[in-house]
């Protein structure tokens, strides 16, 4: 793993830890606040790098970055009992077309 992903788990962890629901959107802010500072600061020790990646391929992983970024902050949001009420629900709402039938051959 690179810096930059421990660091975006690092400040996830943190996320989960202090998380509120009152103040969840403040911290959501902070978080990516400190994700962009850490990245920029990368960015900055590493002028020496001479970047031989196509602009394709640059556009590619920044927007690999904030799909995950968007993944994690989607996942953060829900608790652990409100995803297992929504998969249950969702469980619920199936319909039992792959139950096995009952056959009888007596009847």
């Amino acid at each position: 793993m690179s810096n930059s992903s421990l660091t975006t788990l690092h400040l996830l962890a943190l996320f989960y830890y202090f998380r509120k629901k009152k103040k969840n959107k403040e911290k959501k802010h902070r978080l990516e606040q400190q994700i962009n500072t850490n990245k920029n600061e990368e960015e900055e020790t590493k002028s020496g790098y001479i970047d031989k990646r196509t602009p394709a391929q640059m556009a590619f992983v920044k927007m690999q970055e904030k799909r995950q970024m968007e993944r994690i902050l989607n996942k953060a949001e829900k608790t652990h009992k409100r995803r297992v009420e929504d998969f249950n629900h969702h469980l619920d709402t199936l319909t039992e077309h792959y139950d096995i039938p009952k056959v009888s051959w007596t009847k």
